[in-house]
This record gives C-alpha cells, sequence and structure tokens, in this order.
C-alpha cells in the first residue's frame, strides 16, 4: 500500500453527518434490517469492524464488549449497538464467526451489506477506508462512533483506548440525558471532555468527587436532625 492510500485512511465526519436510516442490511440470521430498527430510537455505539480482519478488530470488539458491561446500562432497553462490516466481500457467516458469541442479544445488531450499502453508510459518516491488494485487507481507522436516536453522529472514540466511563458518558450524551438516571445525567452535564486527547478532563473528575462528598454530608445531616426531632418527639410524648 503506497503512502498516499495510507494518508486517504481516517475519520472525518463532515457537518451535521447522519447515517442514513433507510439502507438495508442483513443481520445474522439473513434477514433484512434498516440502519434505522437496528437503532431502535435508542442511542446507538456503531461499530464499523472487518469481519475477516487479523489485525485490531477483534480485540476491538473484546474492547467495546467489556466496556459496555461495565457501563451499569443495559442493550436493548438503554441503547443499542450496531456492528457493520465494511467490506462487502464478507456475508454472513463472516460475521457469525467474526462475534463468536462476544456480543449479541437485545439492541445488539451484527449487519452485512452489499457495495452500495456500505459505500452509502461508510461516506455519510466520513469513514475512508482502503484496499491493501497486497495483503487482501482493508486498511480502516481504528474508531467508534455514538449515535443520536435519529441517526446523526454526536462522538467519535479510539476502539483501542475505550473506557467504561467514557463510553458510559457518551452513550448519555447522545441519549440527551434520557437514560442512566439523575446522577448520569448530572455527570454528563459537568464532566470537561478533552477533544484534543478524546478524554474527560481530571480537573473535573476531581470536582465531581468532592460535590460527591458534600453530597454525603449533607444527607448525612439531614438523617441526624429527623433522627434528633424523632427523639424528642418521642420524649415529649
Amino acid at each position: 500500500m503506497t503512502d498516499q492510500q495510507i494518508g486517504r485512511v481516517g475519520l472525518e465526519p463532515p457537518p451535521n453527518a447522519r447515517v442514513p436510516l433507510s439502507l438495508s442490511f442483513k443481520d445474522l440470521q439473513g434477514s433484512a434490517v434498516t440502519i434505522g430498527a437496528a437503532i431502535g430510537n435508542r442511542p446507538t455505539l456503531l461499530i464499523p469492524a472487518d469481519f475477516t480482519c487479523k489485525q485490531i478488530c477483534g480485540p476491538a470488539l473484546s474492547i467495546a464488549a467489556s466496556a459496555l458491561k461495565q457501563t451499569g446500562l443495559a442493550a436493548g432497553r438503554d441503547y443499542s449497538v450496531v456492528v457493520v462490516g465494511i467490506d462487502p466481500r464478507d456475508g454472513v457467516d463472516d460475521a457469525r464467526r467474526f462475534t463468536n458469541g462476544q456480543i449479541g442479544g437485545p439492541g445488539i445488531s451484527v449487519l452485512s451489506g452489499t457495495p452500495e450499502a456500505i459505500a452509502t453508510l461508510l461516506g455519510a459518516i466520513g469513514y475512508h477506508t482502503e484496499l491493501d491488494g497486497d495483503h487482501d485487507a482493508i486498511a480502516h481507522p481504528a474508531a467508534f462512533m455514538t449515535l443520536g436516536i435519529d441517526g446523526h453522529v454526536v462522538r467519535a472514540m479510539s476502539s483501542l483506548a475505550l473506557q467504561p466511563t467514557d463510553l458510559r458518558l457518551a452513550l448519555l450524551e447522545a441519549g440527551a440525558g434520557r437514560i442512566g438516571g439523575i446522577s448520569g445525567r448530572i455527570a454528563l452535564l459537568c464532566y470537561g471532555f478533552d477533544a484534543v486527547h478524546g478524554i474527560y478532563t481530571r480537573r473535573i473528575t476531581a470536582l465531581l468527587q468532592i460535590a460527591g462528598g458534600l453530597t454525603v454530608v449533607v444527607l448525612a445531616g439531614a438523617v441526624g436532625l429527623m433522627l434528633l426531632r424523632g427523639r424528642k418527639t418521642g420524649a415529649s410524648a
């Protein structure tokens, strides 16, 4: 592969990038599924993958599966996962071998598609790949994306540096605060995001820890006051 080809590989979502919800793919049962149906009106983690990749795609899927389990959110209720094959030469059998039980269940779709459907999807999100003919492989970005319920791209994340806390907050952001409970919404509003390094800043983390400590103190004081009032009432009676 030439340097020029490598230079074209990357993830550059255009302004207001959005996946076409009507695009049709095939799921692991070979049934037709649109991207909109796979999203299912939930914030979504979109995972572009080469189902026959022997490099990073397998480990990246394992990292994503592990991080999702640690978010405290439930697939099919709080979010969806859409894994899409980026190589049109890969079919349903390749998709099954790739996932190999690592990921699945309600709210999780593993899709393969035609060259036209794949090209349309990747073009819409600015996901640029190059075919490496010498090694019969596809060079592609190591990146995942979160999508809003309408399919718009909310955030891009490294697939090899995916942390459960960052993933949880990215899904909360994509869900516009509709999932995860009040503590999750507060964390989302207060958390700082370092767009250059793709991590939440330590200063904001420290502030959240201080706020959490103050909350505990206030709650403890309120409980103590209630107990004191209860004793006084009992003594008066």
